[in-house]
């Protein structure tokens, strides 16, 4: 019997997004909502979750109605250094500082292309941290700390 599925790509990209989505809708509902004009902490969440569970939908009929490749195998080595790299920022972030979290970030994530370059990716990371620091930091005032208590701050 020949499956229903005709793209399998786009239907493991749409289940991903729909649940995705869910999770973001399902973990907002203990917040409060707020109204559009007086977000409270639930919205955004919920919000974006809406859209990405819409997103998923449209690609999971997409997978039922276009012809696709099949999936080749699972990418383990750089789904690894993405989880990795994003965990260690948040296990930086605190005591090292954005600098060093984002740096970090962005060359254990780029080390997972098979396009990287230690200067393309170093230049992207000092880019990056410098940009961060000065408008989550400086512009907008968030409470980070730009070099943190690890390096003598």
């Amino acid at each position: 019997m020949a499956s229903l599925i005709r793209n399998p790509k786009d239907f493991a990209a749409g289940a991903i997004f729909t649940a995705a989505g869910l999770a973001a809708v399902l973990l907002g509902r203990q917040y409060s909502m707020g109204t559009a004009t007086r977000m409270g902490p639930a919205y955004f969440p919920t919000t974006l979750g809406l859209v990405l569970v819409l997103i998923g939908f449209v690609v999971l009929a997409r997978s039922f109605l276009q012809r696709g490749e099949p999936i080749q195998g699972l990418a383990v080595k750089p789904m690894l250094l993405i989880i990795g790299a994003t965990v260690l920022f948040g296990a930086l972030l605190r005591g090292a500082g954005l600098l060093v979290a984002l740096g970090a970030l962005v060359m254990m994530s780029a080390w997972a292309s098979r396009q990287f370059r230690w200067p393309v990716a170093l230049a992207l990371a000092v880019g990056l941290a410098v940009f961060s620091a000065l408008v989550f930091v400086r512009a907008l005032g968030l409470p980070l700390p730009v070099v943190g208590s690890w390096l003598g701050r």
